[in-house]
């Protein structure tokens, strides 16, 4: 089966951090850019960051930008989303996803996204 599993997600206070991960299963992760999205009840996708393919070149939403860091191990097939100093707002369901192409897209593009996981809940309150 062609997908991504995500894991990680956790319960946390705000200020704390957290580590996700994405393994691919069923196809080339290391042709694809790959992105980290969340979906907070209520609320639509958006996206978070990306990272491309080849030249690690990384899109971050300004929500987060520094605070949380992506990364990939081609060798692992497997996208990481460091999370700093959360924040209740970041509370949310996250998904990885593969972009049909090497680059990363600035937003959220659905139509260039493949192989969804099932998602990790990630919950930050007090």
């Amino acid at each position: 089966q062609l997908q991504f599993v995500e894991s990680g997600g956790a319960s946390v206070q705000p200020g704390g951090s957290l580590t996700l991960s994405c393994t691919a299963s069923g196809f080339s992760f290391d042709i694809y850019a790959i992105g980290w999205f969340r979906q907070a009840p209520g609320k639509e996708r958006e996206a978070v960051a990306c990272i491309s393919a080849y030249d690690g070149n990384i899109v971050s939403a300004e929500p987060v930008k520094d605070r949380f860091f992506i990364s990939r191990d081609n060798a692992k097939s497997t996208a990481y989303l460091q999370m700093n100093n959360l924040k209740p707002e970041d509370t949310a369901v996250y998904y990885c996803a593969a972009e049909i192409r090497t680059a990363c897209s600035s937003g959220y593009r659905p139509e260039l996204l493949r192989y969804w996981g099932q998602g990790t809940q990630v919950t930050v309150s007090s």
